[in-house]
Parts: structure tokens; C-alpha cells; sequence
């Protein structure tokens, strides 16, 4: 059956303050499938890592200025295209800082939209229905652009796709109740129209969605009535004159979905697979009138196989891309991962068991429909029963558990046979998805052991989370137990190998980890490979003062940046003693954990509030120790220890930040943070410099990377290059 899995927020939303717009105008899929372009419906484009949920980018056009069309990523030239003002196309890669600096062009006619699909180029659809590729429309930037649409017909929605060798742009219009859809084949250029069958009066479609197969172009559409309607459509014999006759496409009902009371208004319905739709704002039949809901609905037998609840107003809206639904809803933009396996008449009506593979082979230990229907048992093959499998049936009978006996048995069984059970299930091969039955054994021994103090199994906790098929959405209350049971051997396992740990938590685990006395986590078992680094980095001693970065340990009381002086370079006119050995200020296994809470992604609007909860001693103590680390790191000598699981300077850098600016006013007020204000004040000063100096050889050294470097040198050659 499909399933939906946990969600977790991609990001905030600003939405219309009477709640009528998501603020989100569309979503595009970027270079793989962690990367997406969200585009705001004012002036904003920013690119997110979706597993860890952090901006990797943003751009923003000038006040008074407005986006009009979502960015789309183009994969073969690596750059972004967007819209702003109906008319100005703007172009920039993801190194450009400031749109209005990158390239942009003004065309003649108003955009309706930018489309680029996987495997085509950019095309350009206008308002009034004309197509361009972007390379041809950029040549000409103010060609003159027919109009294909009639005067009151205006586009409602609109996509782009590859068709085997050939690119098409799918577009619908609305014209006095009609609804219209236009076929543009592009290279060779070619136009269809098709006319749909008239609903309820009154009544236009919600949403559209498509797919290719079978050299057919499939449309699904959505009615207010709860109507989800498909019409095949031929990519053969399309017709090259504008103006074309209206072809009546034929439908077929797929879906009869509840509505509740009214029709629906905020509500879209999107193909996942060719047995599977997903929707969004239509009511959970047994929910009662409630439209928050987000769906899934298998199309071959009518039934409903997944829902979940969607907190805040639903807007209508739905994008899917790598196995994850992005739906916005009140002021949270969401990422529900799915699945969605081969359907069949039993998996969809919840009754097919775990099969063994091996069995399945053989025809006496094929299940009937009595069986898969009504949970008769099947007889065991007499004829190849022999007395050792009689003898062995019962030692047998544990290790030949389904899925779901396991998960019933673990409800109430003794540790002892949990961990049994557990192992024997992990080491099967025949366990066809492994992710949503580890999600499903870790949330029942979590939500066990939460009821029962006296129940808890961290091996086996560690061992689950050691398969990687979990995540935070899927055991939310995992991290918080690990802390309430001192299990720092498991915090740190979660911190690893959990991509969408929020905010809260992290902060959660540095408090406890700051707080922790050395001595008591000393006695904590901790992954060898990070106890390795630290451990290298406690025992080794300074023999000499390093600079790197424009840093040292010595404490400069006056500098000079008078080129007469040294043309520039920072002279030193008093030094201070500095120590031999820097000193770690907390214990090695503390480092660890601290490490790992270093090396966790976040998001900053998220962590700051969370950060402004830890006490001064601990803000001192983890800026200390955050100090340290950079001091090592800046050293000439220091060792690159590849292969060991360490935080790098830039994570080591954005927590100095990220703890400054949640603390800053209070660390002024305190005496004991005062030298450490000094010492991080020295360097930044001496960062700003050294970033100076850099600025200064810029020039130079992008002349060097522009040169062209001749193919054919001789054995001697002298060249004079000239630099400006």
C-alpha cells in the first residue's frame, strides 16, 4: 500500500494577510533531487537543500520590482531564468550575488510562464498563447509575438514536457464556460486544440496534472464536485495551422471523491504513478467535513491507501518531485516523503501478508484469496514434509515471523526476546522495503519504553538506527528519550544519520551535552572514529606560535597597516607571552558529542531563538571550546585527518557566529567573557585584513585564470604576462 512518512518544514511562508495566497509561486526541481528553486510571490528566488532544509542561495529583485513567473533551473547551461514585470527576462547563475547586476532582456509581449523540462530547452509561453525557445526569443529580445489566443480566452495553468525526441507545451484556457487545451509541438512546430466536456454549469477544473505514456499524453483534472476526470491525448498527426477547429477530447471518471459540505475551493490533484493520485484540500472520508487533509488515492480499485492531517489553511497547491510531496499549509512550507509500490487487489484492500520469497516459488505455498481475504491458514505441504522438519518446526516458527508479527510480538514481549525478534527480522533477506518496517519497530519501542521506565533497549536502538532507513519525522520522540536515558552513544548515532533534525532538539542536545560533567561522560561509549580525532587533537603540543588566516595565539596590542611600513603586512610592535600547549576546555568524550552537534544541518531563522536559552556559563564554555577548535584548525602543522568524522572550520566558524548573535548583549554585561570578546574581536580584525590583502591581488590573479595557456611548448620558452 502507499504510505506517507513523516513531514518536515522546508521553510517558513509569508502569506496574504487575508490568507487568500500561499506567498509561494512555484517550486522547481534544481540540479538533483535534494535541490529545489522556491520562488515567493513578490521578489524572492531561493534554492534549498531539502535533507537538511537550509537555503543555499537567494536572490532578490529591487523594491518596486516583482517576480511574475516561477525560476526554473536550466541543468545543461547551469543557470537560473525568472521573470519579473511580465517582461523582463532575467538570467543568472548560482555564484551571481545581485540580480540586477546579471544578465536580463525585455521583450514585447507579456510571460505567461518559463517552462524547462528534463532533457529540453527553455521555451517561453506569453499570455496570448504564442511559444518561443528562450535561446531564439533572447536572439531577438523584441520580435514581434502573435497572438494565438481569442480576446476574453485567458490561460489558467500550463507545463512542458518530452515526448521521445520531441518537445511539447500543454496549456489550458477558459473562455465563457469552456475549457480549452492547447498541444505545441516544438521543432517541428505544431498546434492542437481540444475542447473538454462540460461539467456541472458553472463548474471549471482545479487543478491539472500529466504524464507521457505509450506515446499518449495523459491529462488528469479536478472538478470543485470531487470529479477527478482523465483524457488521452495523441502526439501523432497535429495539425500546423493556427486557428485549428476545437477537437471534443473524451473523458473517463477515475475518481469520485468526497466533498463534504459545498464544493471544494482550495484543492489540487497531482499523478503520482499510473495507479496512484495524490490530492490535497479534499475532505478524509472519515473525517467528516474537514478539507485539510493531504491524500493519497489508489485509481485501479477506488480506495483511499494514505492520509494525513495538514495543519493551517490549505491553498490548493501540490509539486512532487523525487518522492516527496512540497505542500504549503498556514505559514509552513512541508515535505511529505511517500511511497507508492505495485498495487494489487489485496494490498489494497490492507490484507496481503509477508510472504517468504523462497516460498513464494514454489506452488504449495502459494496463499489463496481465502487466505489473503479472510486469514485462513495454509496447510503445510504433506508431501515433502519429512521427520527432521517436524523435529525443527518449532525452533523454526520464530525465525519465519512476517513483519507484523514481530511488530505485535514486541508490544509486550521481555527485552530479551525483543532483541531476538529485532535481529532475526534485520538480518532477513526477503523484507521487501525495510524503511517503513524499521519506522514502525523504533515508534513502538520508543512509545514503550516512554510508558514503562523499566523498558529500554539501547542496542537495539542503535542497531535499527545504524540500518539508515530512519529519519527524525519518522521517531520524533527518539532523540528526547536517548537524552532522558543518558544514552549519549545514541544521541550521537541520531545526530549521524538523521538528516531532518529540527532545531529544537540540536539545541536540546548541546544543552545536555555542555552541561554534562566530564566525569560522567567519560563513561559513555562513543563512536571510535570521532573519539580518534579528538583525541589527536588534545595530545598534540604547539612546539612554536603558527599564524594562518591571518591568526595566531599571540595577542597583538598594536598594528599598522601603513603601506609605507611593510607595504600592507600587519607589523607586530608588542607581543604578549603566549602558552606553549593550548588546553582543551572540556574533557575528550565531551568534545565528541559537542563535535557531532557541530556538524548538524540547521537552518539559522530556526536555531537562533532556541540558542538564546543557554545560561552564560555555558556560553562562555562552548565559545571557549568553539575557540579552541579554530586554533588547531589555523595551525600550519595541523594534520588533515581524512576518514575520521570531524566538524570543518566553516561549521566551526557559523556556530561562533550564530552563538554571538544570540548572546552578544549579555556577554558584554559579563567580566568572565571579557577576554574572550577580545581574543574573537582580534580576529576578526585580522580576518578583515587578510581579506584586504586578498582583494588586492584579485585582479591578478583573475588574469591568470582568463589566460589562455599555449598547447605547444617547447622544451624552453620565456613569457612575459602583463598584469594590470
Amino acid at each position: 500500500m502507499a504510505a506517507l512518512y513523516e513531514g518536515y518544514t522546508l521553510c517558513g511562508l509569508v502569506p496574504e494577510q487575508n490568507l487568500s495566497n500561499s506567498g509561494v509561486r512555484g517550486i522547481e526541481q534544481e540540479r538533483d533531487s535534494d535541490h529545489v528553486v522556491v520562488t515567493d510571490s513578490t521578489r524572492s528566488v531561493t534554492m534549498y537543500k531539502v535533507s537538511d532544509q537550509k537555503p543555499l542561495g537567494r536572490w532578490t529583485v529591487k523594491q518596486g520590482q516583482s517576480l511574475t513567473c516561477p525560476a526554473v533551473f536550466n541543468p545543461k547551461t547551469k543557470e537560473y531564468v525568472a521573470v519579473s514585470d511580465n517582461q523582463v527576462i532575467r538570467i543568472w547563475k548560482e555564484e551571481d550575488v545581485l540580480l540586477d547586476k546579471t544578465f536580463k532582456a525585455t521583450v514585447s509581449s507579456d510571460i505567461w510562464r518559463v517552462h524547462c523540462a528534463h532533457g529540453g530547452d527553455p521555451v517561453v509561453l506569453f499570455q496570448r498563447g504564442a511559444v518561443r525557445l528562450l535561446d531564439s526569443l533572447l536572439s531577438a529580445p523584441q520580435q514581434p509575438i502573435e497572438e494565438i489566443l481569442a480576446q476574453e480566452e485567458a490561460i489558467r495553468w500550463s507545463t512542458n514536457i518530452v515526448a521521445e525526441t520531441q518537445q511539447f507545451v500543454i496549456f489550458t484556457t477558459e473562455q465563457k464556460g469552456d475549457t480549452l487545451i492547447y498541444l505545441q509541438g516544438l521543432n517541428p512546430n505544431t498546434l492542437q486544440r481540444y475542447r473538454l466536456e462540460r461539467e456541472e454549469p458553472g463548474l471549471s477544473p482545479l487543478s491539472f496534472s500529466v504524464t507521457y505514456k505509450d506515446k499518449h499524453i495523459h491529462l488528469l483534472y479536478l472538478y470543485p464536485n470531487g470529479h477527478v476526470y482523465q483524457s488521452v491525448l495523441s502526439v501523432r498527426g497535429l495539425g500546423t495551422e493556427e486557428g485549428l477547429q476545437a477537437l471534443q477530447v473524451p473523458r473517463g471518471l477515475l475518481l469520485a471523491l468526497p466533498v463534504g459540505e459545498g464544493l471544494l475551493e482550495a484543492a489540487s490533484a497531482l499523478v503520482l504513478d499510473e495507479a496512484h493520485v495524490a490530492v490535497v484540500g479534499v475532505p478524509h472520508p472519515s473525517a467528516g467535513a474537514c478539507k485539510d487533509f493531504l491524500c493519497i488515492w489508489n485509481t485501479n480499485f477506488q480506495t483511499l491507501q494514505a492520509g494525513k492531517e495538514m495543519a493551517g489553511k490549505i491553498y490548493g497547491q501540490l509539486w512532487c518531485y523525487s518522492n516527496k510531496l512540497f505542500i504549503p499549509h498556514g505559514k509552513t512550507l512541508s515535505v511529505i516523503p511517500f511511497v507508492c509500490p505495485k498495487s494489487s487487489l489485496a494490498s489494497a484492500l490492507g490484507k496481503l501478508k509477508q510472504a517468504k520469497a523462497e516460498e513464494s516459488k514454489s506452488p504449495a505455498s502459494v496463499p489463496s484469496w481465502n487466505k489473503i481475504l479472510h486469514g485462513e491458514k495454509a496447510q503445510p505441504s504433506r508431501t515433502v514434509e519429512t521427520r527432521k522438519m517436524r523435529t525443527s518446526r518449532k525452533s523454526q516458527s520464530t525465525l519465519c515471523l512476517s513483519a507484523d508479527q514481530v511488530l505485535d510480538l514486541i508490544k509486550t514481549a521481555p527485552i530479551e526476546a525483543v532483541q531476538k525478534e529485532v535481529e532475526g527480522l534485520l538480518s532477513r533477506s526477503d523484507i521487501q522495503d525495510l524503511q517503513p518496517c524499521v519506522g514502525q519497530l523504533v515508534s513502538i519501542l520508543v512509545s514503550r519504553s516512554l510508558a514503562d521506565p523499566s523498558f529500554y533497549i539501547p542496542s537495539t536502538l542503535a542497531q535499527l538506527v545504524h540500518t539508515q532507513c530512519l529519519c527524525h519525522s519518522a521517531c520524533p520522540d527518539l532523540v528526547l528519550l536517548a537524552l532522558e536515558k543518558k544514552d549519549y552513544f545514541l544521541c550521537q548515532l541520531c545526530l549521524q544519520f538523521f538528516p531532518d533534525i529540527p532545531e529544537a532538539v540540536t539545541c536540546a542536545c548541546l544543552k545536555a551535552f555542555i552541561s554534562l560533567p566530564d566525569i560522567d561522560a567519560e563513561k559513555a561509549s562513543l563512536e571510535p572514529d570521532s573519539i580518534s580525532f579528538v583525541e589527536a587533537l588534545i595530545s598534540r603540543e604547539r612546539a612554536q606560535v603558527s599564524f594562518q588566516n591571518g591568526y595566531g595565539t599571540t595577542t597583538c596590542e598594536d598594528r599598522s597597516d601603513d603601506p609605507s611600513e611593510g607595504g600592507g603586512i600587519i607589523k607586530e610592535k608588542e607581543k604578549t607571552s603566549a602558552p606553549s600547549e593550548q588546553i582543551c576546555p572540556v574533557g575528550l568524550h565531551k568534545a565528541v558529542l559537542l563535535n557531532e552537534v557541530l556538524q548538524t544541518a540547521y537552518s539559522e531563522t530556526f536555531l537562533l531563538p532556541h540558542l538564546k536559552d543557554l545560561s552564560s556559563q555555558h556560553v562562555v564554555l562552548f565559545l571557549q571550546y568553539l575557540q579552541f577548535l579554530y586554533l588547531k584548525y589555523s595551525q600550519d602543522d595541523f594534520p588533515q585527518m581524512h576518514g575520521l568524522r570531524s566538524p570543518s572550520l566553516t561549521q566551526i566558524m557559523d556556530w561562533v557566529c550564530l552563538v554571538l548573535d544570540a548572546h552578544f548583549t549579555m556577554l558584554v554585561m559579563i567580566p568572565e567573557a571579557k577576554g574572550l570578546l577580545l581574543n574573537l574581536h582580534s580576529f576578526v580584525k585580522s580576518q578583515v585584513r587578510l581579506v584586504s590583502e586578498l582583494g588586492k591581488i584579485e585582479g591578478s590573479l583573475q588574469e591568470l585564470k582568463n589566460m589562455k595557456v599555449k598547447k605547444e611548448v617547447g622544451q624552453y620558452s620565456v613569457e612575459i604576462i602583463e598584469l594590470f
